[in-house]
């Protein structure tokens, strides 16, 4: 069991900091500047309130920091919680030469369907158990992991390809790639390797429909699929996902506060915004 107040300090500090930085990036470094929006765009400034492109020039601000931060929040969760992660990581191992042609040839299946069959769905189980039916010379592979987390109670190992909630096709392509080789590494490298995303964006797991990622996984079967609390939980033991939800509801209010009075230049709605992170995602 992890220390739940300590998975929770950690990831407030990462959160914070990131935060402070969009803050201080579009009060003083880059600030959006009415004047100069409606020298640049002045049809859209004729038609469009000012507040509305001020909006959009902090979520631009924040949107792209943030996608990088979801990686730093999972070593915390794993250094707190199983024991020990890092960013990256490359890992060695030998992969005979079948099961590498294999690969290519079930990737190239799920791509390019041939005319004579209907499009092939992915099955990761039937799929890993024939890649692993390949001989052949052992060839040098190496693959570099989002995240690499051990569990240091009983040394497992674990491999995860994070991306963000709704991933393109190629990105989830290399990730697949990447997951097979490392799975049929022989020996193995790692004891369990994952394609996680850090949250659902619509809410439970079997109403996942973004569609890019659904050529390369069955996102809602694959048991290879982590999404949200799953990932969570995974990454940081028991408890941390929930860890995760009260680390960002309890400063969540003030950042808006903040971005209200010193960004927006207006006070917050009385009673100020019901909206908090909730555990179904």
């Amino acid at each position: 069991m992890n220390d739940s107040k300590k998975i929770k300090t950690a990831i407030q500090s990462v959160i914070k900091e990131m935060m402070d930085k969009v803050m201080e990036n579009v009060l003083i470094k880059n600030p959006f500047i009415p004047e100069e929006h409606r020298a640049f765009k002045p049809l859209y400034a004729a038609l469009v309130p000012d507040e509305i492109f001020k909006g959009s020039h902090f979520e631009r601000r924040f949107v792209t920091p943030f996608g990088k931060v979801w990686e730093k929040l999972a070593i915390v969760a794993a250094q707190e919680g199983l024991g020990d992660g890092v960013m990256n990581h490359t890992i060695h191992g030998l992969v005979k030469t079948e099961r590498l042609r294999r690969i290519t040839e079930v990737l190239n299946r799920l791509e390019h369907p041939s005319l004579e069959e209907a499009r092939v769905r992915p099955d990761w189980d039937n799929e890993l158990s024939y890649i692993l039916q390949g001989d052949g010379e052992d060839i040098p592979v190496q693959v570099i992991c989002d995240i690499f987390a051990q569990d240091k109670t009983n040394s497992k190992t674990y491999a995860f390809e994070l991306k963000a909630p709704l991933p393109n096709s190629d990105q989830t392509k290399v990730s697949k790639e990447k997951i097979l080789k490392l799975y049929s590494m022989n020996p193995k490298k790692v004891d369990e390797a994952y394609f996680a995303l850090p949250y659902n964006p619509y809410g439970l797991k079997e109403d996942y429909a973004w569609s890019p990622p659904t050529r390369w996984f069955n996102m809602k079967e694959d048991e290879v699929v982590l999404i949200g609390n799953e990932f969570w939980e995974k990454v940081g033991g028991i408890g941390t996902y929930q860890s995760f939800i009260q680390a960002v509801n309890e400063i969540g209010q003030d950042y808006k506060d903040r971005i209200y009075r010193e960004f927006l230049g207006m006070e917050p709605p009385p009673g100020g915004l019901d909206f908090n992170l909730s555990s179904d995602r």
